[in-house]
């Protein structure tokens, strides 16, 4: 799926064209005990399909919630926000959340787990076994179908974790931090699979993460966000070729300018909380 530089983009079909994502003076402020916490400050933020956006932001800036509001898990309170042309709501099967932690059940194998996101939609069983078996083998665990997850490493575990949310074909897919739990070198190797993987898929992409290396290696676009309570401070277009390698891109002149331009925006942010 992903071909030439720039997007994912690849031919101009009703799915990867609409509007995905539309968050117009989007504001969150949660109620505590205590008192009223301002976490998003009037966020402006449009995805269309096929793009790859991800946020990068300083620690506690309100990603995630944001991330929450996307997939209707959180409610905000102020602005407006539509998700594939219709209010967020939990539960969509046109969207898949993947998280930091894999959340595998440990008495089901890697294509128990698979299936798993197929068995709310009410897949016959064949179809669901098919499509889960094949997911795997997109995600290069062809051969661990019958593995629990004691038996798998952690690298494989999220590998897993990721088949069971493209199992399902979203339109639309969130990343919470995939590979936050994961080493360095287990990290990069995983980068390398998913940029693999993305080849085939033909949605849309909004990652949240810490790494500022990751989010230039895997997107289109790298949305800055200020501290909080969170807004867009700057957004960079990530015009390097596809496909990419997690490896060769990083020692390139133009990944390093990218990456120095984004970190000198959001070192402010970072120094000031």
């Amino acid at each position: 799926m992903i071909a030439g530089s720039g997007s994912m983009l690849n031919g101009t079909s009703a799915r990867e064209r609409t509007t995905v994502i539309e968050a117009s003076r989007l504001s969150l402020v949660l109620h505590t005990s205590r008192e009223l916490v301002r976490i998003l400050d009037g966020i402006d933020l449009s995805v269309r399909g096929g793009d790859f956006v991800a946020v990068v932001g300083p620690s506690g800036s309100g990603k995630t919630m944001f991330l929450n509001t996307i997939a209707g898990l959180e409610p905000y309170t102020g602005g407006s926000l539509k998700v594939l042309g219709d209010a967020p709501r939990a539960g969509r099967p046109e969207i898949g959340y993947a998280m930091a932690r894999d959340s595998l059940l440990p008495w089901r194998t890697a294509v128990g787990n698979v299936e798993l996101g197929l068995e709310p939609l009410g897949v016959p069983k064949d179809e669901r076994r098919r499509r889960s078996l094949d997911a795997l083998a997109r995600v290069g665990l062809a051969d661990y179908a019958g593995a629990y997850r004691a038996q798998l490493s952690q690298g494989m575990r999220q590998r897993v974790a990721l088949a069971r949310t493209l199992v399902r074909d979203p339109e639309l897919l969130l990343l919470d931090e995939p590979f936050a739990a994961l080493d360095a070198q287990t990290r990069i190797v995983m980068q390398e699979r998913l940029l693999q993987v993305l080849q085939r898929y033909e949605g849309t992409v909004f990652l949240v993460t810490h790494d500022l290396a990751e989010a230039i290696l895997l997107s289109d676009r790298v949305v800055v966000f200020s501290r909080r309570p969170a807004r867009v401070k700057h957004e960079f277009p990530i015009d390097l070729p596809r496909p990419r390698s997690a490896m060769g891109l990083r020692s390139t002149p133009a990944f390093q300018d990218l990456q120095a331009a984004i970190w000198a925006d959001l070192a402010e942010e970072v120094s000031e909380q």
